[in-house]
């Protein structure tokens, strides 16, 4: 008889039913000997739970983020105490600050041991209590599915984030009643319970646009969390709004839109995107938080700037300008409210957004277009965004490093669909994302083709990896911009320290014969002519595929970032 359908089961199996009880059916791990009894559950309940076994729990918990991103669900990652919480550790700092919900469950030593050294012992909460939104130690098993219901309510309502549960091995041998096994299906799926506007601040919100005559709206990642797509294009056709992005914010607009801008600020803005939020009276902060690089070191929009600001966290408004009028709330229900009280309203000024937008758009490819069919050798970033664009569906998911990868894609890749086609990792910009969230990106969206890009310098990071892609036979191309450098840090170096290269630079490696020993269909192009034809083949693989492109190195190239512009 199943244990799990009788009165009592240990706290191993209730971990696999609750999971089960809030609809986890993709699960991304390593295993540790603290893990034992939660893997032998797994290995014997009947669940639908499909874990796959990582080669590092960092990329577990990548994976999981890139999983949340693409599916709506939160994203389950698992890893031993020890190395594999502090291992963990990065993957959940992105995710919370990033606000996606992800729950990591990091086993631990029994409760029993602890202060008698055992091995792997550490707090595991103290660890994760200043870079989680919530976590706890499940250290009595009656109290185990309460606290699973806690995370899953955290992580996924107000602004989401990742949670963490530690799970020591003698709560996971420890009974637990059956009758305590149950989930509440609002925290299924994010965002969860949300909240809507203050309606004197929408009606007041709309006074302000009703005397603007150059308003923006710059978008976070919040619209595109918030699945309000449709009301942002709404809202931009009723007051021919230009619509502008963060990186994160990619996404929330088809970038083919009459009123798109594109992306703004230091990483992926040029001059022509940076004009339209400086001669804007007013601009309107959607789900973004106006940190440093969507403002240039808050300098665009310029202090004193009329802002309306929306956001689900109210300790994001008015952190970095006055804010004129503040809606704390969700932001579909948000915009929702705004379009309701715009149309109760006729006299409403045109903000000439889809003109402001086109001359931006038509600046920016003028500017791009000689360097994306110049025949340089090392290949320029520009030839390999313009090939991408032709070979690649509409509906491609793509995952970028940090480094060469971010800012091509965010100035230069036109998105022509809104929703989650793009994900990198804006929090923290660690190298070595981009494959694992491939992975996750893959699994949550099995039939999109998916790619992940990074440059030399994040392959060294996550080369492992490789294996994990090959053993599961995941569809997914890699692509590497290989110049044989960090290359952001040497084009800083480059911009602003006189040229003085110290320790960035490193020996040149065969990307694509590292990916052949893990099983991976590779090519090398060096020839610009080659890109698009050897695209198309690592593409039409059914397998998984390596290109390596020997490509320029960031201090070389146009890159559209201002600080080394300037």
């Amino acid at each position: 008889m199943d244990t799990a359908r009788s009165n009592q089961m240990t706290g191993a199996e209730a971990m696999v039913r609750l999971l089960e009880a809030y609809g986890v059916t993709h699960m991304f791990g390593l295993c540790g000997d603290t893990t034992l009894p939660f893997y032998d559950a797994l290995a014997r309940l009947d669940h639908g739970i499909n874990h796959f076994l990582t080669r590092d729990e960092r990329h577990a918990a990548y994976m999981a983020d890139a999983y949340a991103r693409v599916t709506g669900k939160p994203g389950v990652c698992e890893g031993p105490s020890g190395g594999g919480a502090t291992y963990i550790l990065p993957g959940l700092v992105e995710a919370n600050d990033s606000s996606v919900p992800v729950l990591a469950i990091t086993t631990d030593v029994a409760t029993t041991s602890r202060g008698k050294y055992p091995l792997t012992e550490l707090d595991q909460v103290a660890l994760m209590a200043p870079l989680t939104k919530w976590n706890a130690s499940l250290n009595a098993a009656q109290r185990l599915p309460a606290e699973v219901r806690q995370a899953f309510r955290a992580m996924t309502t107000g602004r989401p984030g990742a949670v963490h549960l530690a799970l020591p091995f003698d709560t996971q041998k420890a009974p637990v009643e059956a009758a305590e096994i149950w989930a509440d299906p609002r925290h299924r799926a994010y965002p969860a319970e949300r909240a809507a506007p203050d309606p004197q601040a929408v009606k007041d919100a709309v006074d302000v646009l009703e005397g603007a005559r150059r308003a923006v709206a710059i978008c976070g990642g919040g619209p595109v969390l918030a699945g309000a797509e449709a009301e942002l294009a709404a809202l931009a056709e009723a007051l021919d709004l230009p619509v502008a992005t963060t990186v994160s914010g990619q996404g929330a607009i088809a970038e083919t839109h009459p009123q798109a801008v594109g992306v703004v600020g230091s990483n992926g803005g040029v001059p022509a995107t940076r004009a339209v939020v400086d001669e804007a009276d007013v601009v309107i902060f959607i789900g973004c938080r106006a940190g440093s690089v969507t403002t240039e070191r808050w300098r665009s929009p310029a202090p004193g700037t009329t802002v309306i600001h929306i956001d689900s966290d109210p300790m994001a408004i008015g952190a970095n300008y006055p804010t004129d009028v503040a809606l704390c709330a969700d932001a579909k229900l948000a915009l929702q409210a705004l379009l309701a009280e715009l149309r109760r309203r006729d006299d409403l000024r045109s903000q000439g957004g889809a003109e402001r937008a086109q001359a931006a758009w038509a600046a920016k490819g003028a500017a791009f277009r000689p360097l994306a069919a110049a025949q340089d050798r090392p290949i320029r970033p520009e030839a390999v965004m313009a090939a991408l664009q032709q070979v690649l569906d509409d509906d491609a998911v793509i995952c970028a490093d940090p480094g060469t990868p971010c800012p091509y894609f965010s100035a230069h890749y036109r998105w022509s669909c809104a929703g989650r086609r793009f994900i990198t990792n804006r929090a923290h910009g660690a190298l070595g994302f981009s494959l694992a969230a491939a992975i996750g990106a893959q699994v949550g969206r099995p039939d999109a083709q998916v790619l992940s890009v990074m440059g030399d310098g994040s392959f060294g990071f996550c080369c492992g990896e490789f294996e994990t892609l090959v053993r599961y036979d995941l569809p997914i191309t890699a692509i590497v911009f290989s110049n044989a450098t960090f290359g952001w840090i040497k084009a800083g170096q480059n911009a602003g320290f006189g040229q003085r290269f110290y320790n960035v630079d490193f020996g040149r490696t065969d990307h694509a014969a590292v990916a052949r020993a893990f099983g991976v269909k590779a090519w090398t192009v060096e020839d610009p002519a080659d890109l698009i034809p050897v695209l198309r083949q690592a593409l039409a693989h059914e397998g998984p595929s390596l290109v390596d492109v020997i490509s320029q190195p960031l201090h070389e190239a146009a890159a559209p970032v201002s600080e080394w512009v300037a």
